[in-house]
C-alpha cells in the first residue's frame, strides 16, 4: 500500500470538524496591488527608538527579504504586523481596508497571517500528518480533532501541503524524529494549513545542512504568487538565491531597498552591515 492510500484510509474516522474560514473568503482590498502597508511607524522603548518613521511596503505574491544589522528593527516590524507590540504612532494595514492596529494577535492571525519564529515549535510527540491537521482545526479544542473525520478536501489538502513541504514519506514519523531542517518544513507547512496570504518567516535556514538550505529556498520560493513572503534571514548566501527585492533596515528604518546585486554596492549598506 504507498504512502497516499495509507494517508486516505488513516484520515477516515467518525466526525467531521470544519476548516477554518480562510482568509482568502474576506473581502480584502487588494485592487493597487499591495497587501500589506506599514507607514510612519514609530515606536519607542524607555526612550530607545527601536521604529523610527518605519515605511515598508509589499505586493500580492511578492517574497521579500528583510536584512540588517541586530537591533535594526526586524523583528519589531514583524511584531506589530502581527499585532503583538503596538506602535507609538502610524499606519499599518493589510490590503486597503484592513487596520492592523485595530486587530488583536489572534483575529490577525485569522485574517491570513502567519507568522514562523526561528526556533520550530511543533508537536514532537505526534506524527507529522497529526501536526498539520491540529493546525487546520484553527480552534482550542486541539486534541479533539484527532479524533475527528476528514472531508475528502480536507484530506487533499493535507496531501498537497505534505508533497509541498517535502514530508509525504515521512507523514506517520513523530516530528521530534525528524532532522532541524525536517521541523522548519513542518511548521512551514502548518502555517499554510491554515492559507495564509502573509507568510513572516524568521532566520528559516539557522542551524540547517548545505542540502537543507537549498531545499528550504526551493521552497520559498514555490510559495512566492501563491502567498507573500517576507523572510528576515542573516545568511547573505541564502537571501541572494531567494531574492527578488531586499529591503535593509537600520536604526528602525529603510535604509535601502532593491535587488541584491544594487544593495550589496550600496556604499551606506556596506559601511553599517556587509562590511562588518
Amino acid at each position: 500500500m504507498n504512502v497516499l492510500r495509507q494517508l486516505r484510509k488513516a484520515m477516515r474516522r467518525d466526525r467531521q470538524f470544519d476548516l477554518m474560514h480562510s482568509a482568502r473568503d474576506m473581502e480584502l482590498d487588494v485592487s493597487q496591488g499591495g497587501l500589506l502597508y506599514l507607514e510612519g511607524l514609530n515606536l519607542s522603548f524607555d526612550g530607545f527608538k527601536a521604529i523610527d518613521d518605519l515605511n515598508f511596503y509589499l505586493n500580492v505574491g511578492e517574497l521579500r527579504c528583510v536584512i540588517g544589522p541586530n537591533g535594526a528593527g526586524k523583528t519589531t516590524m514583524m511584531d506589530i504586523i502581527t499585532g503583538k507590540t503596538r506602535p507609538d504612532s502610524g499606519r499599518a494595514s493589510f490590503g486597503l481596508n484592513i487596520d492592523l492596529l485595530e486587530l488583536s494577535e489572534s483575529e490577525i492571525a485569522r485574517i491570513g497571517i502567519g507568522r514562523k519564529f526561528q526556533k520550530p515549535t511543533v508537536f514532537e510527540c505526534h506524527r507529522v500528518i497529526e501536526n498539520l491537521e491540529l493546525a487546520m482545526a484553527g480552534d482550542e479544542r486541539v486534541f479533539s480533532t484527532l479524533f475527528a473525520k476528514l472531508s475528502g478536501e480536507q484530506q487533499d489538502r493535507i496531501v498537497e501541503v505534505l508533497t509541498t513541504i517535502g514530508l509525504m514519506e515521512h507523514a506517520y514519523r513523530d516530528a521530534g524524529a525528524l532532522s532541524h531542517g525536517q521541523k522548519q518544513w513542518l511548521e512551514i507547512g502548518m502555517l499554510l494549513m491554515q492559507d495564509p496570504l502573509l507568510l513572516l518567516v524568521d532566520e528559516p535556514v539557522a542551524g540547517m545542512t548545505h542540502q537543507e538550505m537549498d531545499r528550504t529556498a526551493e521552497l520559498l520560493r514555490s510559495l512566492a504568487g501563491s502567498h507573500s513572503v517576507v523572510v528576515v534571514e542573516h545568511d547573505m548566501e541564502f537571501v541572494r538565491a531567494i531574492a527578488r527585492r531586499v529591503t535593509v533596515l537600520h536604526r528602525g528604518r529603510v535604509l535601502a531597498e532593491g535587488t541584491m546585486d544594487q544593495v550589496r554596492n550600496n556604499p551606506k549598506v556596506i559601511e553599517v552591515y556587509l562590511g562588518e
